[in-house]
């Protein structure tokens, strides 16, 4: 397994991503953001869809706060996006629970996410490569919930991730 981790707070993180990146992203591939809207620790997945989305990036994406792709729908959502997209790899893109001092990170993997994985729930991989971000301690008994999460940490970690794909795009295609 390749993998890289980067703080959300270094100012080459989204270039380390892209650089990572690139060797996993082509014109067949497809981003999934999975989590929802309703709660602050699980919309980084929905906001970075929506980042994508709303610079007009080239690719598919699916999972957006308007249309989010969670655990109620994962498995019809996953269904469609195979059927519509054969052949195509997926990087997926979710939020993720680690240890306090992992708070802030980014990792990119060459592996599938296994969504809710970390709130003992038993759900589908998805994709051949990973984008997740740490957004609290898994230490944190409402998980998710906690109202100790800052929406800014996550949409800085959106940011990041968000800029970090289209990053590796324009790499892989030489665009500007």
């Amino acid at each position: 397994m390749k993998k890289l981790k980067v703080n959300h707070k270094s100012t080459l993180a989204s270039k380390e991503i892209a650089h990572f990146l690139k060797d996993y992203i082509n014109k067949n591939t497809v981003i999934v953001c999975i989590g929802t809207d309703k709660c602050i620790g699980d919309c980084l997945g929905p906001l970075v869809g929506t980042f994508l989305t709303n610079s007009s990036f080239e690719l598919p994406v699916y999972g957006t706060i308007s249309s989010p792709i969670h655990a109620l729908n994962l498995n019809t959502k996953i269904s469609e996006i195979l059927k519509n997209h054969k052949n195509s790899s997926i990087i997926g893109v979710d939020a993720c629970l680690g240890d306090s001092s992992s708070i802030g990170e980014i990792h990119v993997r060459n592996i599938p996410i296994h969504p809710g994985k970390g709130v003992g729930k038993a759900l589908p991989e998805v994709g051949d490569t990973s984008i997740i971000g740490i957004v609290d301690s898994s230490d944190n008994a409402e998980i998710f919930t906690s109202r100790s999460i800052r929406l800014n940490l996550i949409f800085d970690l959106a940011n990041v991730i968000s800029e970090g794909i289209i990053s590796s795009y324009n790499l892989k295609f030489n665009k500007k």
